[in-house]
């Protein structure tokens, strides 16, 4: 492994702070980095867990929408031990007054993000910058991605994954020699045969970085002045090609599992990848994916319980059948209920005779007696259609139904 220089100075930025409009009502009211994953996680354990597993402790986590919602689980950095004196976790949210109208309020994507910090960094004083989102599951060691980043000189470094090509259209596709050095990167294509996509972890050189940005702002601002909008939008759109024309970039592939679950089918596609056996995220010891924990008696499951590869969180009572699936903490399947390729996030009750199939269900929803929600799909890929979604106490009468991709808002009553 390549070692770190002495006195190295690196600052993180988790982005935790978007709407998550793609998954629709699972973020109606909340921060999509608080979604829940394997049961007894959060998404945004994994970008933290990384993070102090490489010896990275000045973190800081920019918020925007419902950033309430992850105050509590937040904790201050706690339970990441990331709560110091000195330095160490740091909450951003948005600011009126801060200076002029492109400085003030929510950021307009990613690079947006960090012009608004730009004063702070630049403070800060970092040599390396790291920036990294909050919807992604992977587990990684940074440390050597840290040190090739400083060896190499580079001004960005991109960490890379191999996706398929249809999957590689939804990110910033990347084309890197055999030496790393990036020639070109395509944000979002409409089509593309090269499955080499940005991963959502970014390191910078501060400096560069900044310059570039205030030298795109000046350049944009004519586009969205009247809106407080610098016109940065993602670092795809303006801040990565930029910089990829100056010629010190480089791309960096991680190892291991590493999947976008932005997205209702991509969610879902996750939850099947850990029931399968194909997620390595928690098998490192010398990482472990951190979390505040969920407090709960184990799972109980009855006489007429038939559960097949699947997970059951904490003070869940099983007494019908659970297949392919997720259940998380204090959930409740009754006799003749039957749970299938689903993700059922916490406090929910499904009712006797009731079928819930391939569907994502918010908590403290309650699925009446016999009725059925989501259908299994006609193919093992997934797409956002074949997908059901149930919003956060939602109600679903006995005996009614609700079709294969549907939509349901938080607090629905079927």
């Amino acid at each position: 492994m390549l070692s770190l220089p002495v006195g190295l100075r690196t600052l993180a930025i988790v982005q935790a702070g978007g709407a998550g409009s793609r998954m629709d009502v699972l973020t109606r009211e909340r921060a999509k980095p608080g979604l829940p994953f394997a049961g007894t996680h959060a998404l945004l354990d994994f970008p933290l867990s990384s993070l102090v597993a490489s010896n990275v402790t000045d973190v800081w986590v920019s918020v925007q929408y419902q950033s309430s919602t992850l105050d509590t689980y937040l904790a201050g950095g706690r339970p990441w031990d990331l709560d110091r004196t000195r330095g160490g976790f740091r909450r951003l949210t948005p600011e009126q007054g801060s200076g002029g109208p492109q400085d003030d309020g929510f950021s307009h994507g990613n690079a947006d993000g960090l012009f608004r910090l730009r004063d702070q960094i630049a403070e800060f004083d970092p040599d390396v910058l790291l920036v990294l989102s909050a919807d992604h599951v992977f587990s990684t060691d940074l440390r050597p991605i840290i040190a090739r980043h400083v060896e190499r000189g580079a001004e960005c470094t991109i960490v890379t994954a191999e996706v398929g090509v249809q999957e590689a259209t939804h990110n910033m596709v990347v084309t890197a020699g055999s030496d790393g050095l990036v020639s070109e990167v395509d944000y979002k294509p409409s089509s593309t045969v090269n499955g080499t996509v940005a991963v959502e972890i970014f390191l910078y050189e501060p400096t560069v970085m900044i310059e570039q940005l205030e030298r795109l702002r000046r350049e944009l601002h004519h586009e969205a002045e009247e809106h407080g909008d610098t016109g940065l939008g993602d670092f795809g759109e303006h801040l990565v090609p930029a910089l990829v024309k100056r010629g010190k970039v480089y791309a960096d592939p991680l190892t291991g599992y590493w999947k976008d679950v932005g997205r209702p089918e991509t969610y879902l596609q996750a939850h099947r990848d850990l029931l399968a056996g194909r997620i390595d995220v928690f098998d490192h010891p010398d990482r472990p994916v951190l979390s505040p924990g969920v407090v709960g008696p184990p799972a109980w499951f009855g006489a007429d319980a038939d559960v097949e590869s699947s997970m059951v969180g904490p003070a869940s009572r099983i007494r019908g059948t659970v297949r392919r699936s997720v259940v998380g903490p204090r959930v409740e399947v009754q006799t003749g209920a039957v749970v299938e390729d689903s993700v059922l996030m916490g406090d929910t009750v499904v009712a006797a005779g009731a079928a819930v199939r391939t569907a994502i269900v918010d908590t403290g929803v309650r699925v009446g007696r016999d009725a059925v929600v989501g259908a299994t799909p006609v193919s093992r890929r997934l797409n956002g259609d074949a997908v059901t979604l149930v919003g956060r106490d939602s109600r679903i009468a006995p005996g009614s139904e609700v079709e294969a991709g549907a939509r349901l808002e938080p607090g629905t009553t079927v």
